[in-house]
Formats: C-alpha cells, sequence, structure tokens
C-alpha cells in the first residue's frame, strides 16, 4: 500500500496546483461559475482540465519545483493560496464584461419602471427584474457562440508558462483588473445612455403638459407612454448587445495578454 501511495504522490502533487488554479478560475469566470452550475461539475471540469495541463506544465519547468515541495508544509499552502489567487482574478477579469450587461439591464429597468416588477433569479442566486435576466441570457448565448469556453481553457494554458506553479507572482494583474472597475459602469452607462435619454425628454413632455392641462391624470398616462417607449428604445439597442459583450471581452484578452508580456519580461 505505501509502494503504491509513494508512486502515486508525485502525480497528485504535479495535478493538486494546477487544479486549484483551474477550479478558482471556473469559479469566478461568467456562466460556468453560476449557481446553476453544480459545484460537482466544475470540479470534475477542473480536474479533467489539470490533468490536460500537465504537458504545459513539464514545458514550463515547474514540475521538478513541485515534486520538491513538501504537501505538509506552509510552502505547500503558499503555493495553493497563490494558485487559487490567480485563478480567481482571471476568472473575475472575463465576469467584468458579464457584470456590464446586469448593470446596463439595472439601469435601463430603473428608467422604464421595471424596477418595480422583481423575479428570482436562478443564475446569481437572488432578484433582478426581467431587463437584467434578459440581457444575460442572451450574453450567455453570445458566450457560447463564440467558444467562450474555449477562450477560457487557452488563458488557462496560457497562465501556467506566464506565472509557473512555484515561481512566485506579482500582484501586477490584481491591481490592472482592480483598477478598470471602472470601466464597467462606464461602458453600461453608455449603453443605457440612449434610454436614459429618451424617457428624461418624455417625461419632460409630460411636465409641460402637466403644466398647460392640470387636470388630466398624466401620471398615469406618462407612465403606461415612458414604459412602452423605453422598450421600443431597449428594441433598437439589443441588436447591438453581442456585438458590445465581444468587443469588451476581447478588452479582457488584451489586459491579460498584456500582464502576461510583462510577466514574461520579468
Amino acid at each position: 500500500m505505501n509502494e503504491i501511495f509513494n508512486q502515486m504522490l508525485p502525480f497528485m502533487l504535479a495535478v493538486w496546483w494546477p487544479f486549484c488554479r483551474i477550479l478558482a478560475m471556473l469559479s469566478a469566470s461568467p456562466v460556468i461559475g453560476d449557481v446553476t452550475v453544480p459545484v460537482t461539475v466544475r470540479i470534475l471540469l477542473a480536474l479533467i482540465l489539470a490533468i490536460l495541463m500537465l504537458p504545459v506544465m513539464q514545458a514550463s519547468g515547474a514540475s521538478r519545483e513541485l515534486l520538491s515541495i513538501d504537501p505538509l508544509s506552509l510552502h505547500a499552502i503558499v503555493a495553493t493560496l497563490e494558485q487559487a489567487i490567480i485563478g480567481f482574478v482571471l476568472g473575475l477579469a472575463f465576469h467584468f464584461a458579464m457584470s456590464v450587461m446586469s448593470v446596463l439591464g439595472f439601469l435601463v429597468s430603473s428608467q422604464v419602471g421595471f424596477s418595480m416588477a422583481v423575479m428570482n433569479d436562478p443564475l446569481n442566486g437572488t432578484s433582478s427584474d426581467v431587463i437584467s435576466g434578459l440581457l444575460t441570457i442572451l450574453c450567455m448565448i453570445v458566450f457560447f457562440t463564440v467558444d467562450g469556453h474555449l477562450v477560457l481553457t487557452g488563458v488557462i494554458g496560457a497562465s501556467f508558462k506566464a506565472w509557473p506553479v512555484g515561481q512566485g507572482y506579482g500582484p501586477l494583474l490584481l491591481q490592472t483588473v482592480a483598477y478598470n472597475v471602472a470601466w464597467i459602469f462606464a461602458a453600461a452607462m453608455l449603453l443605457a445612455l440612449p434610454i436614459v435619454f429618451s424617457t428624461m425628454v418624455v417625461q419632460m413632455g409630460f411636465g409641460f403638459l402637466n403644466r398647460v392641462a392640470p387636470s388630466l391624470n398624466l401620471f398615469s398616462l406618462g407612465f403606461s407612454m415612458i414604459t412602452v417607449f423605453g422598450l421600443l428604445m431597449l428594441v433598437q439597442i439589443v441588436k447591438f448587445i453581442p456585438e458590445h459583450y465581444i468587443a469588451m471581452t476581447n478588452r479582457v484578452l488584451d489586459m491579460i495578454a498584456e500582464q502576461m508580456r510583462v510577466a514574461h519580461g520579468g
């Protein structure tokens, strides 16, 4: 029994740290990291990808260093946390592109009056409005249409070359991701600006009409008109959502590629 364990130990050590990085990335990434995906599925995917990444680990020269790490030492705990941080930051960067659509949905719902109609969101385990759920499902379809799952796999493989296991990790990627949070709100506001401006114009028009004819019940009529006008504007904007989502995903990929080049240069 001890002989079998000693033979399996090098393989288990070679798989463990890639498994931690991949599982953290899948847990923070869009679609795959949603609540609707069972944890066992993510664990199985992470284990399969960790085994497939073994040739990449051997090519990066980190396999020998991994075998020299005592699995019960403090060094092993630090290496495990290091891999979890790298994977979580990479997955969080991709999650930002999906978060733009959620913020856009909340902005549009607050303008057209749909924010009062809240439903349970099984994707995130919380409550959300109808428009946010619609845009989230649309982005999920686009995610698999452009082979987003294959893109995540490619980024995982490239990350082992840029930040090999056991060779340290610079916090530059974490700082870059944190500093780029502002573009989530900027991109969502730019997409929601036509609807916000058009509904504001309609509200101003009803305000002037109320001054002319104060006896009319313009509140109920204005609420319905704003909702209809906002939905018509949303129909015109939805067809541009896939293009913007792909552009934001490309921005994330460029940001990660730049950090990988910096890591290679360092």
